[in-house]
């Protein structure tokens, strides 16, 4: 039987274990969610559940395929105490908890001034628990005596191939993704890491995301089934992955890529690091790519601000008042008349964020705004007005739409668009039609040229963390393997006659009066 690839696929929202080929086909695959477990009133992981399900599901697919490898992706920001008795020690508390405008001060008073914490580690400062660091000192903090009996401190890909294996290590895609704990400069553990006294916890050196762990501990392959001689690789972060294909496709060609769903992520692979002056301070880092390679990377919160305006918007339009006086309530993508006419009144805007500090505005609060007024959207979800464009539900989506498009194209200036530079869309946003075409003419109208493409690449986060796990199982690097699967690159053809130049100096100027543009 030919050997085959399993990967666990750890989204924030999904889960999953799929099957693929040495061909990198995709084979069987199973998803499902798993609700939060609260401790002391914070969401934490539910870490035993989920690697029920695992096994489980690695079990099953056993019994139809010969599984040769296992690879691990999971979403970032996320790491696990590991006690001397090899079991996790602390909460896996989720990254999305906010411990409060002193806390976020007092870690960059313990650690260090935010700019040159952002020169040094690649890192911005990001709300929540986005940058690990801030995660590890709140452990220490609110769980000490569980977090005194932290012997290693593993990535969140490395737990889970720790969990298979019960060997531990790091790798350089995960470890260098906004954590503020690796010192790009220095090539090891950072200050940040040494002054929270945690550098001796964290596996090194780095090694590659394609590298073999180890193989599967007798008691692991005895509840699935599966052979111990099972492969199991180092893991990769899940934007990292997303970016694989396209770095084995398309070697030494300009591109970014746009990976969307609840988080956009704008990744532009760099042959240097460094920071211009003006970008310390904003939204922009440098993730590390699997050659370990810098990319230099912007991100906002599109997806999740997509799925709340819709819900608004929706919940406007079908109202009675509104419902008799535009007859519609379905929110159907509109007629680029529509768009044309938004961009030409530029008297109707929709503006970031609906997470403040997530994005590439922060301070700018999350609202709508008709003819100089503004609609709070936490005031709309509170059962307050909302503007009157939201009657007609096509028109506020081509709003929201322009929005999205207009915060994508900050993020690609951010991370280095220049004339000719390819980007990428792929993930949720690759369906709507919109979107897609008012990013287009953005570019087109900003002086970039018509380098907007949609990509097929279907789970690229999973395919991405199968290529590493096929480059193991041969000895060889993902980079070998791109002639074995095809990428359609689609072009996305501008809308026509959409001139955004005003509307856009005019969305700008809004989110700047709130200090988004920082």
């Amino acid at each position: 039987m030919e050997k085959v690839i399993a990967v666990i696929d750890i989204g924030m929202t999904n889960k999953k274990v799929a099957v693929y080929d040495q061909r990198l086909r995709l084979l069987d695959s199973a998803s499902r969610t798993f609700e939060p477990v609260m401790v002391e009133g914070i969401e934490t992981h539910d870490l035993e559940g989920m690697e029920a399900w695992f096994l489980e599901r690695l079990a099953d697919f056993g019994k139809s395929y010969g599984i040769g490898a296992i690879a691990v992706t999971t979403h970032g920001a996320t790491m696990v105490c590991v006690g001397s008795d090899g079991d996790v020690c602390a909460p896996c508390v989720y990254y999305t908890y906010e411990p409060g405008a002193e806390f976020q001060e007092r870690f960059y008073r313990l650690v260090g001034e935010r700019r040159e914490l952002q020169a040094a580690t690649g890192t911005p400062p990001l709300s929540a628990m986005i940058n690990p660091a801030k995660g590890l000192l709140f452990l220490k903090e609110r769980f000490p005596e569980a977090f005194a009996r932290t012997r290693a401190l593993l990535n969140f890909p490395q737990y889970w191939a720790y969990r298979l294996t019960g060997q531990s290590g790091a790798e350089g895609t995960y470890t260098g993704c906004h954590t503020y704990l690796w010192d790009w400069k220095a090539a090891r553990y950072s200050t940040v890491a040494e002054k929270l006294g945690v550098a001796g916890m964290l596996p090194f050196p780095l090694r590659d995301s394609w590298d073999v762990l180890g193989s599967l501990k007798p008691e692991i392959a005895k509840r699935t089934g599966l052979g111990a001689d099972v492969l199991v690789t180092m893991g990769i972060h899940d934007s990292n992955a997303s970016l694989l294909p396209h770095l084995a496709k398309k070697k030494g060609g300009d591109f970014i890529l746009n990976s969307t769903g609840t988080w956009c992520v704008l990744m532009h692979p760099q042959e240097s690091y460094g920071f211009e002056r003006d970008e310390l301070g904003k939204i922009v880092f440098f993730n590390r790519s699997a050659y370990n390679k810098p990319v230099k990377t912007a991100i906002f919160l599109g997806g999740m601000e997509y799925e709340a305006w819709t819900r608004a918007i929706a919940s406007s339009a079908s109202a009675p008042r509104t419902a008799a006086s535009t007859g519609t309530t379905a929110l159907s993508d509109p007629d680029p008349s529509v768009y044309r006419s938004v961009a030409t009144s530029a008297s109707e805007f929709i503006l970031p964020e609906l997470v403040p500090g997530s994005g590439q505005f922060p301070g700018s609060g999350s609202r709508a705004v008709q003819d100089g007024r503004e609609y709070p959207l936490a005031a709309m979800d509170s059962g307050a007005g909302a503007p009157p464009f939201f009657g007609n539900g096509g028109r506020a989506l081509a709003v929201l739409n322009i929005s999205l498009a207009l915060q994508t194209l900050v993020a690609l200036e951010r991370t280095g668009l220049a004339p000719g530079t390819e980007v990428f869309t792929e993930g949720g946003f690759r369906k709507n039609a919109g979107y897609n075409a008012v990013l287009a003419s953005a570019l087109r109208g900003a002086g970039y040229g018509d380098g907007a493409y949609l990509t097929d690449i279907a789970e690229a986060t999973s395919f991405g963390a199968a290529m590493t796990a096929a480059a193991a199982l041969e000895g060889s690097d993902p980079g070998a393997l791109g002639d074995r699967f095809e990428v359609d690159y689609k072009p996305v053809k501008p809308m026509d006659g959409l001139d955004l130049g005003t509307y856009r100096r005019a969305w700008l100027a809004l989110v700047a009066n709130k200090g988004g543009l920082a």
